[in-house]
């Protein structure tokens, strides 16, 4: 059954810049699209919000994204690791911050949220590292992290809604799952636009789901196809896939065996253990 009319104007009056990216990370990726950033530059940046630095040290240092030689500060990161690589680190960090809340309702949901979105860019991460396309390996995992952002804004304006007494339905998880089904997309499409966020994850904002895509975006085709993955091992909100993931046009395009399905499974369910869920604030 569609979502109320109520709910829906309510949706759509709220501001779009709802606190869902950091504004730290947001300008690191700005600065990555200008071929003329220094380290210094990215360093500062980032060391302007400490808490967020450590956060993307104490992420940089986990066994799932470097291990081997442990970075000290920022620019040591950035060095040893990469920029891109870096700044992934930072949005991670922050996303993972965010999904969080005081209604044990809505934490249950956002944690539910950020295991797949987490699980996403470090499965697109490991399938563009396995197939052929190592270079689009950061991309892969930045519009893994946020191809459902959509879903992190409604339930962020939904609870930002019912605080003020109305719509208090709303945060029931049936209908929650109803509207995220109706509206991410179109609100991700939405945020993604406002923020000016480069083409490569805008695309995977507004085309990870559904019959239609692009074939030769491959960033995208690898975001639909590990998206698709996370449900069949209760790394998503929604029901399984209809059919074998060897199966999908996606899998073909990539060339994927059964053998690194079988890998990427095992990829999907080790992000659990390295997630760095949130406490509420």
């Amino acid at each position: 059954m569609p979502i109320s009319l109520t709910i829906r104007r309510l949706l759509s009056i709220q501001p779009v810049d709802l606190p869902v990216f950091h504004p730290i990370a947001l300008k690191l990726i700005h600065l990555l699209s200008d071929c003329n950033f220094t380290i210094d530059e990215l360093a500062s940046t980032a060391n302007d919000d400490q808490a967020l630095a450590g956060q993307i040290l104490n992420m940089a240092n986990s066994s799932s994204y470097s291990g081997r030689v442990k970075v000290e500060t920022i620019k040591d990161a950035l060095i040893r690791l990469g920029a891109h690589h870096v700044s992934n680190l930072a949005m991670a960090a922050s996303q993972a911050a965010l999904h969080a809340s005081h209604n044990g309702t809505v934490n249950a949901i956002m944690q539910e949220l950020w295991l797949h979105s987490h699980g996403c860019a470090v499965g697109c991460r490991w399938v563009a590292m396995n197939t052929g396309h190592r270079g689009l390996a950061e991309q892969a995992y930045l519009a893994g992290l946020l191809h459902d952002v959509g879903k992190l804004y409604l339930i962020k304006a939904l609870e930002r809604i019912t605080n003020t007494g109305v719509a208090l339905a709303a945060l029931e998880r049936e209908l929650l799952l109803e509207i995220f089904g109706e509206l991410h997309v179109e609100q991700g499409t939405r945020l993604m636009e406002h923020w000016s966020m480069p083409a490569v994850y805008r695309a995977a904002v507004d085309k990870h789901s559904g019959e239609h895509f692009d074939p030769d975006d491959m960033v995208l085709v690898i975001v639909r196809l590990v998206n698709a993955a996370t449900r069949t091992c209760g790394l998503s909100l929604g029901a399984g896939p209809d059919r074998p993931l060897v199966e999908f046009p996606e899998a073909a395009r990539l060339g994927m065996s059964e053998q690194q399905f079988t890998e990427l499974g095992k990829v999907l369910e080790a992000s659990r253990s390295v997630s760095f869920l949130p406490a509420p604030a």
